[in-house]
This record gives C-alpha cells, sequence and structure tokens, in this order.
C-alpha cells in the first residue's frame, strides 16, 4: 500500500449491530475484493451511540481506491444496499451495515461526502479502528497523526477488542 498520506490511500469505517459478525465479513470480504491489498483493523465491540440499541461491532479498512471521491462513495452506498441497509429507517438505528468514507488522502470536502468524516476525530469506535490500520496518517484539519489523537481519547477505553487477525474469514 502507498503512503499513507497519499491521495489515493482513503479510510474507511464499518459497523452493524444486526447480525454483525456475518455483516462485517460480508462487507469486509467484498470491498478486499474490489481493492485487492485493503488492510482491515481489528473488530471492536461498541454500545449504540445516539439511541438505546443492541451493542455495534466496529471495524476500518485502508484501501488505495483507483477512483474519486463521488465514485467511492457512491459504490460503498449500493454495497449497504446489497447487503440490507434500510434508508428509510432513523439515522440512528439499529442496522445491518454501515460503511462510511472517513478519509481520502489529505483531502478536505464540505459538501457530501464531507472529507474528513467528523467521526474521525470525534468518535472513538472510528478513530480506534483506523488509528490501528494508519497510525501515522495525518489528519488534514487537524496536523496530528490518527496515533495521537487515539492516545488522547478517553472514549476509547469503553471499547472492547473482539477479534485480531483476520477475523473476517471465520465469519
Amino acid at each position: 500500500m502507498s503512503a499513507e498520506g497519499a491521495e489515493d490511500f482513503a479510510l474507511l469505517g464499518l459497523g452493524s449491530n444486526i447480525d454483525p459478525y456475518a455483516h462485517m465479513g460480508q462487507a469486509v470480504a467484498r470491498i478486499a475484493e474490489r481493492y485487492p491489498g485493503a488492510r482491515v483493523s481489528p473488530l471492536y465491540l461498541t454500545a449504540a451511540v445516539g439511541f438505546d440499541g443492541a451493542d455495534f461491532l466496529n471495524a476500518a479498512m485502508a484501501i488505495q481506491p483507483g477512483t474519486g471521491v463521488a465514485e467511492l462513495a457512491a459504490w460503498l452506498r449500493a454495497l449497504e444496499d446489497e447487503l440490507g441497509r434500510r434508508r428509510d429507517a432513523p439515522r440512528f438505528s439499529d442496522r445491518p451495515i454501515d460503511v462510511d468514507l472517513v478519509a481520502f488522502g489529505s483531502r478536505v470536502r464540505e459538501l457530501p461526502p464531507v472529507l474528513p468524516r467528523p467521526d474521525l476525530a470525534q468518535e472513538a469506535f472510528t478513530l480506534r479502528p483506523c488509528a490501528d490500520i494508519a497510525p501515522g496518517y495525518v489528519h488534514p484539519l487537524l496536523g496530528r497523526t490518527l496515533q495521537a489523537l487515539a492516545a488522547e481519547d478517553a472514549s476509547a477505553a469503553r471499547m472492547r477488542p473482539v477479534a485480531m487477525g483476520r477475523w473476517w474469514e471465520t465469519q
């Protein structure tokens, strides 16, 4: 994989709390199939944020998309739809899969998809898995590495690692 700051480097955040092992495994397999050389973080169990619901499994992936932001975002949305994501559900609700484009090189975008995604610096369920696979990635707005941001994030203590290694291949 190219240098973490390269423009073709993208970080994805994944989450699921409906049949999460199956949906996360399917999403990772599909993304890895389309983007050979993808890196996958450990898997974490995290309490639902913004609503009362089952805990989420969260992970991150680093890929070299070889396309633009809009094309990648559209493909990820289609993948979510294929795996059962409902667009008519409330924003904060249970879901079979959520795959977010979190960062795309050093690009900054204020239009959807917003880049870098605010979750990257604000939510442990995105920051910690991304820091696991791209610790040296420099947040383009904050000028700090993900490793440094994660080290200061006290909320990460509420996350529980549940699988390491190539967890998605065992599902």
